[in-house]
């Protein structure tokens, strides 16, 4: 087989309610998750053994990295005796709440799939990314899904509110450092359980919003991560405030950060605005203009 190339998109969290704290350790979410026009390419052609390259030297290529961690997985969920040599040409920053690691696992997962003959159906698929990471099942849906559990229940978005997000322009902009999804939802528990959004409220919410047609996709931005994110890095709240103040947007934060996302017109000039991104934040800062797909 020729290699493939597989596209691994960037998503942002439009709607993001965590409702509590499992058991287990993980949290409860309700969110709406859109994937972008933006992301990283993953070439896999057939190898001996399972190898990692990347174009970004500060992405790690041994086996922490969930490219490998998925191509193990799926070697031994379908006794698959065949290997494959990833190259990774990397976009999507780390630490900003975009999904980055989980869109690459789950091309690893698709790639080998088709590799391997398609020994995995789409349950089969679901199953395992789910293994690796929470965001990870959502990358093998198209279009705006909302997400539940700890981010394995995937629902299409109503046929009747999708096309409110679908293909929408979006800038995602990202300062120079990460935030660590442990840490904030650490610190998201740690003022439990005023932090959190119970389940019903934030099911009613969702439903609202679905149910009514006029509401654009910025009613119904939220996002539960964005006090804990707030109170630790100013500069996330400065730069988002200013946003409103000059420009009339309604920006968020995406996951848990440090990523920040806004909405933007069609008719929307978005050059004074990444200017005012850069002033505030340097040279540093990631600024991608893209669409919800």
């Amino acid at each position: 087989m020729d290699p493939l190339a597989i596209f691994a998109p960037a998503k942002i969290n439009l709607f993001l309610a965590v409702t509590g704290r499992r058991a287990d350790g993980f949290h409860d979410l309700v969110s709406v998750v859109s994937q972008l026009g933006f992301g990283d390419t993953l070439g896999i052609e057939p190898a001996g053994g399972f190898s990692l390259t990347c174009d970004d030297p500060a992405v790690p290529a041994d086996e922490s990295n969930l490219v490998l961690r998925a191509a193990r997985a799926f070697a031994t969920a379908t006794n698959w005796k065949g290997g494959a040599k990833f190259t990774l040409a990397k976009r999507i920053p780390a630490g900003a709440g975009l999904g980055g690691g989980s869109s690459d696992a789950v091309a690893a997962l698709r790639g080998l799939n088709l590799l391997a003959g398609e020994p995995l159906d789409g349950p089969g698929l679901a199953a395992l990314a789910a293994q690796l990471g929470s965001d990870c099942p959502l990358f093998l849906h198209a279009g705006p899904v909302v997400m539940r559990g700890r981010g394995e229940r995937i629902t299409a978005l109503p046929a009747n509110a999708a096309p409110r997000i679908r293909g929408r322009r979006v800038l995602v902009f990202k300062p120079g450092f990460g935030i660590a999804t442990p840490w904030a939802y650490a610190r998201l528990a740690a003022s439990a359980p005023a932090s959190y959004v119970p389940a019903a409220e934030a099911e009613a919410r969702l439903a609202a919003w679905i149910h009514d047609d006029a509401a654009p996709a910025e009613a119904l931005l939220f996002n539960s991560m964005e006090p804990p994110a707030f109170a630790k890095f100013p500069a996330l709240p400065a730069l988002v405030a200013e946003l409103r103040e000059r420009f009339g947007l309604s920006p968020r934060m995406s996951g848990s950060g440090s990523a920040c996302f806004a909405l933007l017109e069609e008719r929307t000039d978005a050059a004074p605005i990444i200017a005012a991104i850069r002033a505030a934040w340097g040279a540093s800062a990631s600024v991608i203009e893209t669409r919800l797909t």
